[in-house]
């Protein structure tokens, strides 16, 4: 790694990340024929936002990503206006229900994105439309029918669609987002669409809604699972975005949400936006997967990072516990064996920094009193460090990278996040992923999380442990 180019001076190692040049996020995450295939929002031409097109990955254990071409490119009109490809997913049309296969075919691959109509720049309108592939993503064909779904709005985005076996129909969830809404739609063959309901106006609606996607998850230690609506949205923090999440009822028309009096957020970070998770996930693959875009809206155009802008978080397994609260979502990362991992408890030496590698995992397992609080720098080099501390008081988590280096980039950038972590059994539980510039935080096996980018500037990375 050449510690004076940023591009690989910055670039994780166990997370995904193109060759080069601008993505944002994750579409289409699908299964298919021994393959998870990751497109996502992604520009051919340079590492800024624009031209928007579907990059592709593919991974035969959602660890080792290998990058294809671009599946799905802009689409330029004789009026000099284009068709940027914005975000969507992927569905596998076993059952040809679009007719766009042979006969007998059962590995369709059928893309569903939101074809963004530009001019110089303005936004002219947002609807719903369709490509396919016969060979597992590898070429598409839109369909010369475009668009299948219109309302007319010029805001209008982010289809995320399911199969409902019991009534052999596709439903849709899609958003409009400067209203606060969810609406969802029916469909036999993908290309005809009926309104069914809409849910909205609640939880956070400090910006915009996008990324929405339902998904069925399961609640740990019963035979059961409830419907979880998630859509990208605000952060506790003003201004800063995040994720949020209701857990419900779905009956294949409308979707009810469980009565909250808290917003639930999936990470309390500020980068991990836009997440979906995988279609057709095989068998063996008990639990829903879902990847997130790392990165922030308010300063994602100018993070130091060279020719490659933004990255994909881990493919996390989700699942619900229950709380006196009500069901809270758990994570879980599927991240490569090789780690190297330093453990530490309140026994382990404070005040003495211990060299580390650039990327490697920290699990926590430290007892609190009041006289033995926790607190960690890491990536901490001569004059820069990253602060994660843990008030027992308050029971809330720190993450402070006002200190971390390169903060200058941006002035929205240097900030402290909170978590609540509740002890279990008198005892702080963490497992921290440093992957370079990129910071994954597990609390309490999952059940809070905080994703966060960090710049150090210093060629030094050590860690050290204090006492309160």
């Amino acid at each position: 790694m050449n510690p004076t180019n940023p591009t690989e001076m910055y670039r994780p190692k166990h997370h995904y990340t193109p060759q080069k040049n601008w993505v944002n996020d994750p579409n289409g995450l699908v299964y298919l024929d021994g393959e998870y295939h990751l497109f996502y929002q992604y520009n051919p031409l340079g590492s800024s936002w624009g031209h928007m097109s579907w990059g592709h990955a593919v991974s035969k254990d959602l660890i080792q990503w290998e990058e294809l071409p671009v599946a799905l490119p802009e689409i330029q009109h004789p009026d000099g206006s284009t068709t940027m490809i914005f975000s969507g997913c992927a569905v596998v049309d076993s059952l040809n229900t679009t007719g766009f296969f042979q006969p007998g075919f059962k590995q369709g691959l059928v893309a569903i994105f939101t074809s963004h109509v530009d001019l110089k720049g303005t936004g002219l309108a947002q609807h719903q439309s369709l490509a396919y592939s016969s060979d597992k993503g590898r070429t598409w064909t839109y369909y010369n029918q475009n668009p299948v779904l219109d309302i007319g709005l010029k805001d209008f985005r982010d289809p995320n669609v399911i199969w409902w076996p019991q009534k052999q129909k596709w439903i849709m969830t899609v958003v409009k987002p400067l209203e606060f809404m969810v609406q969802f739609y029916e469909s036999t063959d993908l290309k005809s669409w009926s309104f069914m309901s809409e849910f909205g106006q609640q939880g956070d609606v400090s910006k915009i809604w996008e990324c929405p996607s339902l998904v069925q998850v399961p609640v740990e230690n019963k035979e059961e699972s409830k419907w979880v609506l998630f859509i990208s949205s605000g952060h506790r923090q003003k201004d800063y975005l995040a994720m949020q999440y209701f857990v419900g009822d779905f009956d294949g028309t409308s979707f009810v949400a469980q009565k909250q009096n808290e917003i639930l957020f999936v990470d309390e970070g500020k980068d991990y936006y836009a997440a979906i998770p995988f279609y057709n996930l095989p068998k063996k693959q008990a639990k829903p997967v879902m990847i997130g875009w790392v990165n922030d809206w308010e300063y994602a155009r100018d993070i130091p990072t060279g020719d490659v802008r933004g990255a994909f978080s881990f493919p996390r397994e989700i699942s619900l516990t229950e709380s006196g609260k009500g069901y809270r979502l758990r994570q879980t990362p599927l991240v490569a064996k090789n780690w190297k991992t330093f453990t530490l408890t309140e026994k382990s030496t404070h005040g003495k920094r211990q060299d580390v590698p650039k990327a490697y995992h920290v699990r926590v397992d430290y007892r609190v009193t009041p006289s033995t609080a926790f607190s960690l720098d890491i990536q901490q080099g001569k004059n820069e460090w990253t602060r994660i501390s843990y008030d027992p008081t308050s029971e809330m988590l720190s993450f402070d990278r006002t200190k971390s280096g390169n903060v200058r980039f941006n002035p929205r950038f240097p900030s402290v996040e909170k978590l609540h972590v509740p002890l279990t059994d008198g005892k702080l539980l963490l497992d921290i992923y440093v992957d370079f510039a990129l910071i994954e935080i597990y609390a309490n096996k999952g059940t809070g999380t905080m994703t966060e980018w960090i710049f150090p500037e210093e060629n030094q990375h050590s860690m050290t442990l204090y006492k309160k």
